[in-house]
């Protein structure tokens, strides 16, 4: 099996994560192709590397779906629908967790979870934060990674290890096999401390591990304009000593070449991402409408009323 047919990049953020992403999703299937697109996109750079198939995880939203989903089908990409949660309770500083669809219920599953993140979750500077019930409660055919941003990372970043396998357990039992560790190699604090945690969390416990990216822009040179766009998107200024640094160059769309010698040393965490890749299969139902049914006065039709 060729590298290019083991990997995919499963947490891949878009220009509709507006804090923290300037990858440019094609407006029309054919800007898809490399020998058509007047700027490098996702797609025609995913095409390049004959990716088999790619997630768009965007925070707190699914805005990029249609878009994305018309254009991979064109070029032969298994398109997956995904999002990044924020999760809170009781007042605590949001944690993420990264939600893919397994089919179409789960799609259903992860709208109706976006849709009351919005309108009943918690609102902070990262946007909205849904109640950790809400997600039991809901996560029907839902795929989740677990990686140093989720709670258990950061009690384990803390040294609470016991308290972070027992965060491992409770969500293994919420999502069963469901559930995967992400570990990823980008040179920021705290990653490979999390990494052998998670390695050891998932040899005992029978959790996968998949290699992601965490992916915010296309290539290293894109890194400056990265960091111009959350600067703006937080009120601050590059040259501000005090701003926050929570991404680092590293973290663009490199190839599966590039992630298999990354993590060389783990290559299952490079052949899970193309087994849970396979069992993701949502089938968008497009150029159908699906309108709410209006209520109306009895001596009205729908069409006379509007």
């Amino acid at each position: 099996m060729s590298t290019s047919s083991r990997f995919v990049h499963l947490h891949v953020h878009t220009e509709f994560s507006m804090v923290d992403s300037t990858i440019r999703v094609p407006a029309k299937p054919d800007q898809a192709d490399p020998k058509k697109a007047k700027q490098p996109n996702l797609l025609s750079r995913s095409v390049e590397m004959k990716a088999p198939a790619l997630a768009v995880t965007d925070l707190n939203n699914m805005f990029a779906l249609v878009k994305f989903y018309k254009a991979a089908e064109g070029v032969g990409i298994k398109p997956i629908a995904g999002a990044d949660l924020l999760i809170t309770e009781d007042g605590q500083d949001p944690w993420r967790m990264t939600l893919l669809c397994r089919d179409r219920e789960g799609y259903l599953s992860l709208s109706r979870l976006l849709t009351r993140a919005w309108m009943e979750g918690h609102r902070n500077e990262g946007g909205v934060a849904v109640h950790p019930q809400w997600l039991k409660d809901g996560c029907q055919n839902l795929f989740a990674l677990a990686g140093r941003h989720s709670l258990a990372g950061r009690l384990a970043s803390e040294g609470r290890h016991d308290l972070a396998e027992q965060q491992l357990a409770d969500w293994q039992r919420v999502f069963g096999d469901g559930l995967h560790l992400e570990l990823t190699r980008t040179g920021r604090d705290g990653e490979e401390s999390f990494n052998q945690f998670a390695l050891m969390a998932a040899g005992q416990r029978g959790l996968p591990v998949v290699a992601t990216n965490d992916v915010r822009f296309l290539s290293p040179d894109d890194f400056d304009a990265h960091e111009a766009r959350v600067c703006i998107s937080t009120g601050r200024v590059l040259d501000d000593p005090k701003r926050p640094r929570e991404y680092s160059r590293e973290q663009y769309l490199k190839t599966p070449e590039q992630m298999a010698e990354l993590f060389a040393d783990i290559p299952d965490a490079i052949d899970n991402t193309l087994a849970l890749a396979e069992r993701c299969n949502v089938e968008m139902r497009l150029g159908t409408y699906f309108l709410p049914n209006y209520p109306v006065p009895d001596d009205e039709t729908l069409d006379t009323w509007i």
